[in-house]
């Protein structure tokens, strides 16, 4: 139905057009919102949920969101929804999904990514969340210290000053597993 309401050349009442709103809201940000929900330690298994859920909440509460804040908005409520579902989630034995690109790589490509993807959700696990956050926001999303600020609802200041430390904690863990290498496969199935 939304779809037809992209093609219709008449005018369209305000339900349909806060539909038609949410709609474009959703194809521009649903990937980011996904990535970040990953970034933060949601398992894969969980992640449709809680992108379905941040845009739930701001279907209910979109008339409290300034114009022009939308985006900020779904990436502040993604930021609450991983940590209500990281909080909520045991990770005894994580469940991973690969969804092959139409350009399919090798297998060894494929293997190699997983690695990697796991060793860098590994070293994210170990950050402390306020410092996770913001890494996450601006390394991974690309976000701009003000926007991260507003998002996390700190000062400027405070906002840098977690970057700098999740950056000096991330590299010192880089270095740790780089020097031990990587974990024994018992670790890897608490």
């Amino acid at each position: 139905m939304l779809d037809r309401l992209f093609d219709a050349d008449v005018a369209l009442p305000a339900s349909a057009l806060g539909a038609l709103e949410l709609h474009q809201l959703f194809k521009s940000t649903y990937d980011g919102i996904w990535r970040l929900l990953r970034g933060l330690g949601v398992p894969t298994d969980r992640l449709d949920d809680a992108a379905q859920q941040v845009f739930l909440v701001y279907a209910e509460r979109h008339a409290d969101v300034v114009r022009g804040s939308e985006r900020a908005f779904l990436f502040g409520t993604a930021l609450r929804v991983a940590h209500v579902v990281r909080r909520g989630t045991h990770r005894e034995v994580p469940v991973e999904i690969d969804y092959a690109p139409s350009e399919q790589p090798s297998v060894d490509e494929l293997t190699d990514q997983k690695r990697a993807r796991q060793v860098l959700d590994r070293i994210l696990d170990q950050l402390d969340p306020e410092l996770r956050d913001v890494f996450v926001l601006y390394e991974l999303e690309g976000f701009t210290m003000p926007e991260i600020a507003g998002i996390v609802e700190v000062p400027l200041g405070t906002a840098a000053s977690r970057l700098r430390r999740g950056r000096e904690r991330f590299s010192a863990l880089v270095r740790r597993y780089s020097t031990f290498g990587p974990p024994s496969l018992q670790e890897d199935a608490r």
